[in-house]
């Protein structure tokens, strides 16, 4: 009997075999054959369990072990051919497992469905997402924004406020603040590994089983903290691909006002940017385009993560307590959300890596716009004039400056003084970029002496 034409693992109720096209529908091995290697995982520790408590035997359990681990083999070297007859990844193995290895293959199900295999199976997927491949990626993202704020982050550039040219700010400063940004999305995967790390195997379909199990044992060996307290709330317990999608719609978020900066910055109008030749595209019509289509599609790919979330949270809304087939669509969000965000990641950090700032740009423009004037109303704070005032007598410096089309550092001494009898020669001190960023002395600020300590911190952290 061909593959195609043997019953479903799950026949036995029903008295016609089901429909192609009911086949066509219900199979999710097409998407969740990605589990594979957790599928196998968690089978290999449920049949240890098994016989630990007796409920196979010793024959049993090496046969079991040796299919499925011949099986991981087919599937590592390409070799197995997945059939979506099977439905899904947990009958897919199971039915191969029996082929292979005859009655011990059906004695593996024994105290378990597929719901807490499943529920198994996307924790176990989750915990290697989170471990071996979101926050590694992450951590080079952030490698990558320090290696340039080494290179160049003591160029003084414009720091903005509604997009209007506000205080000049370290380059350095600018960068880290998206390393400390990605930090929390970091921190956000960390955080819902330790939720999720309990194993639901032996909730059975919804109430457990009324066979001597131990599941503490499956627990130890897949390396969980625990198990899971109640059998219905684990078979249906959605949270963790839902808290995975929300940190990769935050992330993509994060990768996505960096984009727009930077889409900004390579622009004609700013030119403080350039990509290297290698990250950018060109025009099918105007041959002088450099387009920085790479950074536009990590602003465009936000909207997947986000379509993800809101698929995510449509399927959760509502549910009937216990499992439900539902349920079973949640795997294209998470899947979509997590592939999604990690290729805009690793992206972003090869374009950084690939681009430089053009410091003379930025500097210059700093120099217009009067964004030393805070730094002149702080001067006069210090020579112990209130600020509401200092505020008022700046403001009205500014306007002047602007008549004569002049900076704040370019006004006459005798101009300055006559706004404010306080005013001496070292006021120039506190005027210009330059100045500024040098003046900058509270903790976590954007000038020089927090940069040092900023950058220092950073590359013990990263080890780089």
């Amino acid at each position: 009997m061909s593959r195609k034409e043997a019953k479903p693992l799950w026949h036995g109720r029903l008295t016609q075999t089901p429909a192609e096209l009911t086949q066509q529908f219900v199979e999710s091995l097409s998407v969740d054959q990605r589990f594979w290697k957790h599928d196998i995982a968690g089978s290999i520790a449920h049949a240890r369990m098994l016989r630990k408590v007796g409920l196979i035997d010793a024959t049993d359990l090496a046969a079991i072990e040796k299919g499925l681990l011949s099986i991981a083999d087919d599937i590592q070297a390409g070799k197995f051919q997945f059939d979506l007859a099977d439905g899904d990844i947990h009958m897919a193995i199971e039915a191969e497992l029996t082929r292979r290895v005859g009655e011990p293959g059906k004695r593996l199900h024994t105290a378990r469905s597929r719901n807490d295999q499943v529920a198994l199976d996307l924790r176990l997927w989750l915990r290697d997402a989170v471990d071996e491949v979101m926050i590694p990626a992450i951590r080079a993202l952030q490698a990558a924004l320090v290696r340039m704020a080494e290179r160049q982050g003591t160029a003084v550039m414009p720091g903005y406020t509604h997009m209007q040219r506000a205080q000049p700010v370290l380059l350095g400063a600018y960068l880290l603040n998206f390393a400390e940004g990605f930090d929390r999305d970091a921190g956000r995967f960390q955080d819902l590994r330790k939720r999720l790390n309990l194993s639901p195997l032996g909730s059975g379909a919804l109430a457990g089983t009324t066979l001597p199990i131990d599941r503490d044992a499956v627990a130890e060996i897949l390396g969980f903290a625990g198990v899971t307290a109640n059998s219905i709330d684990a078979v249906t317990d959605r949270d963790p691909a839902a808290e995975y999608v929300f940190a990769c719609s935050l992330l993509s978020a994060r990768l996505s006002r960096l984009a727009a900066d930077w889409i900004a910055f390579c622009s004609q109008e700013f030119q403080f940017l350039h990509i290297e030749d290698a990250y950018c595209t060109g025009s099918s019509m105007m041959p002088q385009k450099r387009n920085p289509d790479l950074l536009e599609l990590i602003r465009g790919r936000t909207g997947r993560a986000y379509g993800a979330l809101m698929g995510l949270m449509a399927i959760l809304k509502g549910l009937p307590t216990g499992y439900n087939s539902d349920l079973q669509e949640d795997k294209f969000h998470l899947f979509a959300a997590h592939d999604s965000t990690l290729l805009c990641v690793e992206v972003a950090a090869e374009v950084i890596d690939h681009s430089h700032f053009r410091e003379d740009k930025l500097l210059a423009a700093c120099q217009a716009g009067f964004l030393d004037a805070t730094a002149l109303a702080e001067y006069l704070v210090d020579k112990k004039v209130p600020f509401r005032q200092a505020h008022e007598i700046v403001g009205k410096l500014v306007a002047r400056a602007e008549e004569l089309h002049l900076e704040l550092a370019a006004l006459p001494l005798e101009q300055l003084q006559a706004a404010s009898s306080v005013i001496d020669t070292d006021v120039f001190d506190w005027l210009g970029p330059q100045n500024v960023v040098r003046r900058y002395i509270s903790k976590g600020s954007a000038g020089t002496a927090s940069l040092k300590e900023s950058l220092a911190a950073w590359k013990t952290r990263l080890n780089i």
